[in-house]
């Protein structure tokens, strides 16, 4: 596929059709790299996304009350 650089104000840009923006899951932030003389495009990496979906908060009341110490950790505290 061809496309043509145009003049965005001082710089310059191409249209990049929806059909590959879909393809890719690109949906606003972008990686640009230079690799072997060629500019690569890469959706943003986004590691933790969608951890916390469907968390539901109300059900966490007591988040830390299911945790103990282990024998070996209870040694360690002076009170």
């Amino acid at each position: 596929m061809q496309a043509t650089i145009r003049k965005i104000g001082n710089s310059k840009g191409i249209i990049i059709p929806i059909a590959l923006l879909n393809q890719l899951q690109i949906e606003s932030e972008v990686e640009l790299t230079v690799q072997d003389n060629c500019l690569l495009i890469q959706p943003v990496a986004t590691p933790r996304k969608g951890w916390f979906d469907g968390y539901d908060v109300t059900q966490d009341d007591e988040p830390l009350a299911k945790m103990s110490d282990l024998p070996s950790e209870e040694e360690d505290w002076v009170w």
